[in-house]
């Protein structure tokens, strides 16, 4: 089992930045692939970013390439996720999750943390 705790969510304005951390236990982190993902009530969860075991490569939703940034440190045990230049639509629950093979885009993964809110003012 992997435990992922995710934190750093909250309210900002539009063109401000935040940056969510998900906080990793259970079993070796650098054995999985690392993803982050949102939703907003009523829709299904949309992929955002992922990153490889090593964190050599990454992989983004094209509506945040160029903005948001994905990063782990297998040291800490810790995956991030920097997001600037936020939007109102950026508005979701975000959330992290774990799947030992790497994966461009894919939303399948077998961990998830419980999620935080993020929410962009306009």
């Amino acid at each position: 089992q992997v435990q992922l705790v995710e934190s750093g969510g909250g309210l900002v304005q539009a063109g401000g930045s935040l940056r969510l951390s998900c906080a990793a236990s259970g079993r070796t982190f650098s054995n999985y692939a690392m993803g982050w993902f949102r939703q907003v009530p009523g829709k299904e969860r949309e992929f955002v970013a992922a990153i490889s075991r090593s964190g050599s490569n990454t992989y983004y939703t094209d509506s945040v390439k160029g903005r948001f940034t994905i990063s782990r440190d297998n040291a800490k045990n810790t995956v991030a996720l920097q997001m600037d230049s936020l939007k109102p639509e950026d508005t979701a629950v975000y959330y992290c999750a774990a799947r030992p093979q790497w994966a461009a885009m894919t939303n399948d993964y077998n961990y998830w943390g419980q999620g935080t809110q993020v929410t962009v003012s306009s």
